[in-house]
């Protein structure tokens, strides 16, 4: 029982739920910043767990629909190490789903009022990540069409700083935008070194871009876009609400991005894709406190 309890937390991908979790209360925070608004915890928590089990429902259709292909790539995971069954991942699957969608609407419930300024876009980027999350394994299956599939999950990643926003009436704040940009494109860079870290285990099942113009173009252009994502977390220090020396307290995720040009040309892509998400991390605690002073 408690093997089975482990390998269904697992399927969730717990690193990557910690990102996505503290991103809502984020986004709330810095929509509200300066506005003078109380910050409403008891609907931030509870749209935050509607990420949280959204996210780890994604996370287990994913491996549900990729257990032949882990089978090669990454047999440690429950279902091709056969910790886990397929139909027990199945019905976890749909409780996260569940839980997900009671936590959303509670979210919405918990608000003194209703808002339509708050409950049109909430709701609205609730169904589109939702769809987009249903896509990408089942449908049109944009998770093997390469770049689409990379953009698809870089989307639902940035998603999750406007859900946060949109939930406290906050989405117009342009600091929101600026974030987003900067976590849309730097996992856009970690999902391309990641197609290129899983190609031989992909090919045959997936068209990825990679396999159409290389592993060396792909990690240059993975690069590229990482230093947009860096253009997009200097403008607000440039165009507001921070001062421009507040920058100093993004030089560790800026100088951890810039330097992935050593790695990326050495091909070392799993050090690579773990330096991004360290690196979305850092900055979003440097907003945080570049707001404190």
């Amino acid at each position: 029982m408690a093997g089975a309890l482990s390998a269904s937390v697992e399927l969730m991908r717990p690193k990557n739920l910690i990102l996505a979790s503290a991103t809502v209360p984020l986004g709330a925070y810095f929509a509200l910043e300066g506005s003078g608004v109380s910050f409403p915890y008891l609907t931030v928590l509870l749209h935050t767990l509607a990420v949280l089990f959204f996210t780890g429902a994604g996370n287990a259709m994913n491996d549900i629909k990729d257990a032949d292909i882990d089978a090669t790539a990454h047999p440690q995971r429950p279902l091709p190490s056969g910790r886990l069954s397929l139909e027990h991942a199945q019905r976890f699957t749909v409780a996260l789903w569940v839980a997900s969608l009671l936590c959303h609407v509670t979210g919405l419930l918990s608000l003194d009022e209703m808002d339509a300024q708050i409950l049109v876009p909430t709701v609205a980027i609730y169904v589109l990540a939702a769809v987009l999350m249903v896509t990408y394994d089942h449908g049109p299956a944009t998770k093997n069409k390469g770049l689409s599939g990379n953009i698809v999950i870089s989307l639902l990643v940035g998603a999750v700083i406007l859900y946060g926003s949109a939930a406290v009436g906050g989405l117009g704040a342009s600091l929101v935008w600026w974030i987003f940009g900067v976590v849309f494109c730097t996992n856009l860079a970690r999902e391309m070194v990641k197609d290129c870290m899983d190609m031989e285990a992909d090919e045959g099942m997936r068209n990825t871009l990679p396999m159409k113009y290389g592993k060396e173009h792909v990690r240059m252009a993975a690069y590229v876009i990482i230093m947009i994502g860096l253009v997009c977390l200097y403008m607000p220090f440039w165009r507001g609400p921070f001062a421009f020396g507040q920058l100093a307290f993004q030089i560790p995720a800026i100088l951890m991005l810039i330097t992935l040009n050593g790695p990326l040309y050495k091909g070392e892509d799993a050090l690579v894709a773990t330096r991004i998400r360290m690196a979305m991390l850092l900055g979003l605690l440097s907003f945080v406190l570049a707001t404190q002073f």
